[in-house]
């Protein structure tokens, strides 16, 4: 699949560096940067989803100290 897209002449300005820093094409340099963003927040959205799990449980956390004072005995 592939795909257009348009840039104002500063964008592409800013894309061909990048690209060029990382010594990879531009399409390679778009394709990197929509891919992290997608896992980015797909990291955030599972961990809100846990973090709501977590306040509706009621559980409450600890110290991590008293977990390894609890590995010790």
């Amino acid at each position: 699949m592939s795909f257009s897209i348009r840039l104002t002449a500063e964008e592409r300005k800013l894309a061909s560096s990048y690209a060029k820093l990382h010594d990879i094409s531009m399409g390679e340099a778009f394709k990197q940067a929509l891919f992290e963003r997608i896992e980015d927040e797909y990291d955030i959205a599972i961990a809100e989803d846990a973090y709501e799990e977590y306040l509706k449980s009621g559980q409450k956390s600890r110290p991590i100290e008293d977990f390894w004072e609890e590995l010790d005995q």
